[in-house]
């Protein structure tokens, strides 16, 4: 090891960790456990072709509503932080954010029927199953409120309550969940529920018995949320789609009951080779901001090598996934899922590669965005879905393969573009200006 590597390690050691840096971080990893225990629970609980068509709720759901309501969400937490810091109340802040997210979400509702209805959405996503479109509807707007609340309670710095909503969601998603399975019920309708409502829910218990979260203040301008909000959201949008290509490839592409069927079987499979994006979480919520106070103390020498370090643990954990992948993924299948549990190594392989890549190109488009490079980060996640959705129409008859090679090559295609951004844009910027790095990657959680 360096001795420069050494410096930092010891220096990080020394600095305190921000308040909520581990309610965060523990939020984070209860969200992630029950998410995989829900998937767990539904896939031994329904048949195959019943929980391809709940994923294909999940997919949309983990898609549509981080890619529109995250951005207004750090938006919000941006602009009420900025208030606060100048002791001014981010009330007004908040009632217009709470209404451009009605009128956002309302407007996503209505074209969600329409297109169900006009270019057979429900058939193809939902593989007919018309219970889950409602489930579709209402969690936009549970999304809504939960989203506009996290941006609250960030720029109050109430961090403690930020990962209750985080934690409480993924509880109160998987209880019912668990009493269902536990009754024998295969309603889908009550594990769509249980996906849509929970979000509400979470948010009121972390607000409750909060003070000060809406303080009065001037008028707020619609400039206040609009810095950049536009590629934000295209930016969110296009990197949530990515991180889902694999599994709403299979979902659009799976043609007859028999390849539905098996959409289960890659469903499962593409979900275990998320688990390194769980690993990353709690990296994230770890690391990230003992290297904001070396970046906050002037020690930008040893800031540029921790973020060196960053990526290279970010390459570690894809690396690890990717070995685990190859040799024990089937077992651990089997062992989570059970029986019905069906997946090669080779797919398991691929899938883990895809997922490493998207890890590696989101963090470096965290940097790209903290030095102003919105732009630039959108150009490569949109030239990452473009090589994704190619690969997939052309690379192979095999329904697995082909989505697996697209996923595969549209995320290192993204990673590919945004480290060659970010060396043309760091040299632009001041050492200063690196600090923002970590604001703004501390307080992106991912979407599980």
């Amino acid at each position: 090891m360096s001795q420069r590597a050494q410096r930092l390690i010891e220096a990080a050691r020394k600095l305190p960790v921000p308040e909520g840096t581990y309610a965060v971080g523990l939020g984070l990893l209860i969200s992630g456990i029950t998410a995989y225990g829900f998937q767990i629970l539904a896939f031994k609980g329904l048949t195959k072709s019943e929980y391809a068509a709940l994923n294909g709720l999940w997919i949309l759901v983990f898609v549509v509503a981080p890619g529109f309501f995250l951005p207004l969400e750090q938006e919000v937490g941006r602009a009420v932080a900025d208030r606060r810091s100048r002791s001014v109340g981010g009330a007004p802040v908040v009632r217009k954010a709470a209404r451009a997210g009605a009128v956002l979400a309302s407007s996503l509702m209505a074209f969600s029927v329409i297109g169900a209805v006009a270019f057979g959405l429900t058939e193809r996503l939902f593989h007919g199953q018309e219970v889950l479109l409602a489930c579709f509807v209402i969690a936009l707007g549970t999304y809504a409120v939960q989203h506009i609340t996290r941006g609250t309670l960030s720029g109050n710095g109430r961090f403690g309550p930020y990962g209750m909503i985080l934690g409480a969601e993924g509880v109160f998603r998987i209880l019912p969940v668990i009493v269902v399975y536990a009754l024998g019920i295969d309603d889908l309708l009550w594990y769509g529920l249980a996906l849509a409502i929970p979000p509400l829910i979470a948010s009121i218990v972390a607000v409750w018995g909060q003070h000060g979260l809406m303080e009065p203040g001037p008028d707020a301008e619609w400039s206040e949320l609009s810095t950049n909000l536009t590629l934000l959201f295209l930016g969110s949008l296009a990197a949530q789609t990515l991180s889902y290509a694999a599994a709403l490839g299979v979902l659009v592409l799976a043609q007859g009951k028999h390849e539905r069927q098996e959409a289960a079987d890659f469903i499962v499979g593409f979900f275990i080779a998320r688990i390194p994006i769980l690993l990353f979480q709690a990296i994230q919520a770890a690391l990230l901001p003992k290297l904001a106070a070396l970046s906050g103390a002037g020690k930008h020498d040893d800031f540029r090598s921790g973020l060196k370090k960053l990526v290279m643990i970010v390459v570690g954990v894809g690396v690890l996934g990717i070995v685990a992948g190859a040799t024990i993924g089937p077992t651990v299948g089997q062992i989570l899922f059970g029986d019905k549990f069906n997946l090669s190594n080779q797919d398991l392989t691929l899938l883990f590669i895809g997922s490493a890549a998207f890890i590696l190109a989101l963090t470096l488009a965290q940097a790209l965005i903290a030095l102003l490079g919105h732009g630039r980060a959108l150009i490569a996640w949109t030239v990452g879905l473009v090589i994704c959705v190619g690969v997939m129409a052309g690379a192979s008859h095999d329904l697995f393969l082909r989505v697996e090679l697209g996923y595969v090559a549209g995320c290192l295609a993204a990673a590919l573009m945004m480290a060659v951004f970010l060396l043309t844009q760091i040299p632009e910027q001041s050492p200063e200006s690196l600090s923002l790095l970590v604001e703004a990657i501390e307080h992106e959680p991912l979407e599980i």
